[in-house]
C-alpha cells in the first residue's frame, strides 16, 4: 500500500485493531492516532471514521473535496473533529504541565494541500521542535502565518460566511499553496529570517528555552518545584512519553 494512503486505510479500520503505537484514542465519529513523523514536541492526527459518515472515502479524500460535497454534511464532519480535538488540546496540554510544568499554545488546523490522501486533523504543541522537522516544506507548512496551515476556527467561520466566500475558499489553487511552501525562512515568534533549516531549529530552541525559563522562575517565585519531569522518563521525547503511558493503559485493560 501507498504510503500517501496509509491515513486512509486507517479510518476504515475498527479503533480495536490499532496497536497502542498508532492509535491514542477514538471516538463515534473519529480516531485520533500518534502523528507517525512528528514535527513538534506533541503531535497528534484526528481523522474521521469512513464507516460513520455516508460521504464517500473521495469526500474524505481532502479538506477541499470535502468542502466541495454537501455543505451540511461537511459542516458536520468538521465540527466533530473540533469536540476531538478539544479533548486531545487538554491532553497535550496536561503533558506539558506534567513533564515542564507550564503550558503553551496548542495549534489545531489543516493543511491547505496535504500530501497524504484523507481528511485528517493536525493537533500539535506550537514550538516547531522535533528531530523529524527537516526541510523548508516541513516548517512552512506548519507556520500558523503563511496561509498553507488553515487554523481550525477560521475554517469553522467559513461555513457561516457569506456564500461567495465560502465558495472562494473552496477553489482556493493547489499551485499558489503549494508556492507558500518555498517562502524563506521566518521565525514565527520574533519574525526574523533564517538562512537554512539548521539555523532556524536552533533559534526556535532557543525561544522554547526562553518559554521555559520564564516559567520556571515564575514556579520558583510561587514557591513550586522546578524539576517536573518523571525521572525514568528523563532523556525521552514527549511523544515517546505519551506513547509509553499509552502502551501501559493499554496492558493495564489488557490485564483487567
Amino acid at each position: 500500500m501507498s504510503h500517501l494512503k496509509i491515513l486512509q486505510s486507517y479510518a476504515k479500520r475498527s479503533p480495536e485493531s490499532f496497536p497502542a503505537s498508532i492509535l491514542f484514542g477514538h471516538s463515534a465519529k473519529n480516531i485520533t492516532i500518534f502523528d507517525g513523523f512528528p514535527k513538534s514536541k506533541f503531535h497528534f492526527l484526528v481523522l474521521p471514521r469512513a464507516s460513520e459518515t455516508d460521504l464517500s472515502l473521495s469526500d474524505l479524500g481532502s479538506l477541499h473535496a470535502l468542502l466541495k460535497a454537501d455543505k451540511s454534511k461537511a459542516k458536520e464532519v468538521v465540527a466533530a473533529l473540533a469536540d476531538d480535538a478539544r479533548g486531545v488540546r487538554g491532553d497535550i496540554e496536561r503533558e506539558m504541565v506534567k513533564h515542564y510544568g507550564f503550558k503553551w499554545d496548542v495549534w489545531t488546523g489543516f493543511h491547505a494541500a496535504p500530501s497524504m490522501v484523507h481528511l485528517h486533523l493536525h493537533v500539535l504543541s506550537a514550538d516547531l521542535c522535533s528531530d523529524k522537522l527537516k526541510h523548508k516544506k516541513h516548517y512552512n507548512s506548519f507556520h500558523p502565518k503563511l496561509g498553507f496551515f488553515l487554523h481550525l476556527d477560521d475554517v469553522l467561520s467559513w461555513f457561516d460566511a457569506e456564500p461567495t466566500y465560502y465558495e472562494h475558499m473552496v477553489s482556493m489553487k493547489k499551485l499558489h499553496l503549494l508556492i507558500v511552501l518555498k517562502e524563506g525562512l521566518t521565525c514565527f515568534h520574533c519574525y526574523k529570517e533564517m538562512k537554512n533549516i539548521p539555523i532556524l531549529k536552533d533559534h526556535l530552541q532557543e525561544e522554547w528555552d526562553k518559554l521555559a525559563t520564564k516559567a520556571s522562575r515564575k514556579r520558583k517565585r510561587k514557591g513550586e518545584s522546578a524539576d517536573v519531569a518523571v525521572p525514568e522518563e528523563k532523556g525521552l521525547s514527549d511523544q515517546e512519553k505519551t506513547l509509553k503511558r499509552a502502551k501501559s493503559e493499554a496492558t493495564e485493560n489488557v490485564e483487567a
